[in-house]
Order: structure tokens, then sequence, then C-alpha cells
């Protein structure tokens, strides 16, 4: 094999070739490494949801008093920016906008109606809403807990019958797509509008346009939205059971997010530093114990050996000794 003689040639083949970056990927060792890189960086942010972060707080009487570990927050961003990479947006865009309920991924409305503006497929999103209609007293029941016992209650609510219908333009036909039509009887029948907390209650116009939109993603451009929900969708779904005389049965118990078990609270009367003070305190008493037992192991070890010495060195008994 012929060795390279030229000047030129020989630094050329000492340099290294230039590292390029792999690209993220959960199916390469190289591309794994890189998307873990990036996660656990955005994971140590603050200005991404509480969901994507390594710490979430803890908080007592509405005060952070501490910190806690997340052992789903670098998880979660890893699966964000392997869908940010597939559906090439802004990974931070993403986790603002993908919210985990259950564990089920889902998206914002918001986030759906920009998807579908952006796309270039269709004209900007409009909506078709009619006419308010006649009010109508709606009565369902919830299950709620009274002295520790559950108890059924019934509530009434007013509310308006409206529909609305989501709307575009196919550029490249020209023809109108029209989504299926949303309503206040459908958020009745479905159970929506009883839910409780339910903002179909207080932003009635609000929550038609973005069901109406959500449906319209959905059924046009399924590959925008990945497959996944809208955000209000899945927090709608509940098990509402019809009793036979038009009302709805729910048990407000299914409905509550479990809260996790509180951790130990840190007294809010007590300053930081004063903690760190006693214990810096406690630590110096302890290293003080340490070395007065050990200095007093070392006399009594000092105080044997010394006895033995002086044992050695005492003159033999030659009373009993005779010469010949």
């Amino acid at each position: 094999m012929t060795q390279p003689t030229q000047l030129a040639a020989m630094q050329t083949s000492a340099v290294a070739p230039p590292k390029t970056d792999a690209p993220m990927s959960l199916l390469t060792g190289s591309g794994f490494d890189q998307i873990q890189r990036v996660a656990k960086a955005l994971a140590g942010s603050t200005l991404v949801p509480v969901q994507y972060r390594a710490f979430t707080e803890v908080k007592q009487g509405g005060k952070v008093t501490g910190y806690q570990p997340n052992g789903a927050g670098l998880p979660n961003c890893i699966v964000a920016l392997n869908m940010a990479q597939r559906m090439g947006a802004d990974p931070l865009m993403v986790m603002q906008n993908l919210y985990v309920i259950e564990g089920r991924p889902s998206w914002s409305s918001q986030f759906i109606i920009a998807a579908i503006n952006s796309c270039g497929r269709f004209s900007p999103l409009r909506f078709e809403m009619s006419e308010p209609g006649e009010t109508e007293k709606v009565e369902y029941e919830v299950k709620t807990w009274i002295n520790n016992k559950p108890t059924q209650v019934k509530k009434t609510a007013n509310v308006q019958h409206r529909t609305c219908r989501a709307w575009v333009i196919e550029k490249d036909t020209g023809d109108r797509l029209d989504g299926p039509t949303v309503s206040i009887q459908m958020a009745i029948d479905e159970g929506w509008l009883t839910k409780n907390g339910s903002k179909w209650l207080t932003m009635p116009e609000v929550m038609l346009r973005y069901r109406a939109a959500s449906l319209l993603g959905r059924l046009y451009a399924p590959e925008l939205l990945m497959g996944l929900q809208s955000r209000e969708e899945v927090e709608d779904f509940i098990d509402a059971k019809p009793d036979g005389a038009g009302n709805f049965a729910v048990d407000l118990t299914d409905l509550r997010d479990k809260e996790p078990e509180p951790p130990s609270v840190i007294d809010d009367d007590v300053d930081e530093a004063d903690v760190d003070a006693s214990v810096l305190a406690k630590t110096a008493l302890d290293a003080e114990k340490t070395a007065s037992e050990t200095a007093g192991t070392a006399t009594n070890q000092a105080e044997t050996v010394t006895e033995t010495s002086e044992t050695d060195t005492k003159p033999a008994d030659t009373g009993d000794l005779q010469l010949e």
C-alpha cells in the first residue's frame, strides 16, 4: 500500500473527518442519544408545561414549599420531540399544546385551528352559527357525598339552543368542505353539558366552535392531528347514564382527578437560613462528638501500650537461681 509523499496529502490524511450531527430518532443509537440530550435540556426549563419538567413544585397553602422529582418528565419530552419531528413543527409549540389526560395525549383546540389555517391546503377556518333559539331548562343528577354517604342531587341549568358548523375552501378544487354540525342538544345528549365544571354552561359559543373545528380537522385533515383528539373532547368523554326520564346521572367521583399523596410539608414560619444553620450546627456537634470518641479510644489504646511496655521492662526475679 502506497503512503502519501506530498505534504498536502499527508496533512489532509492526518486530519480527522468532521463529525456530523445525528438526526433525532427513537430507532438508532446515535439518534436516541441526541433526542435524550435535547429532552434533558427542555425538561430543566420552567417554560414547558408541568408534565414535561424534571421536577414539579410542592405547594402548601398556595406557597411553593419544595420540589419533587418527576419521573415521567424526560420520557414525555422525548415523545413530544418525536411528534414534533414527524410533524415538522417547533418542539416548544407542540409541548405547549399537547396535553396528557389519563395517559392519552390530546391537542388543544387552538392548535387544531392553527394547524388547519397554516397547512396551505385550505382557506382560513370559518364558522356558521345559528341564531339563538329558545331557552330550555335542563335537569340532571349528580352523585355527591353528604355526611360520608353517596347522595343523588338534582340540579337544573338554563341553556339556549344553538348550532355551529365549521367550513373551509379546499384550494386545489375550490370546493367548500363542511364539518359536522355541533349543537347544544348534542352536548346534552352526550353528557358534555352536564359534566361537573363544564365550560358548556359558561362559554357555550366558544365550546361550539372548538368542537366543530376539532370534528372538521379529524374528518378532512387527520394527518395534521396524527389521529389525536382535542383536549376538550377527552375531558368531556364521561360515563353519563340515562335514567329513563330524559335525565343523566353522573358520578362526581369519576370526574375528579385523583390527587397524589401530600408530600412532607415544610413549616412556612421557619426561614431557610435558620434551617441551614440548624443543620450545620447539628453536623458540627456530630463531628465534635465523633472526634471526642476517637480521641478517647486513642488514649485508652495508648495507656494499654504503656502498661504493656512497663511489664516488659521490669527486671526479672533471680533470687531463686543458683550459680554453679
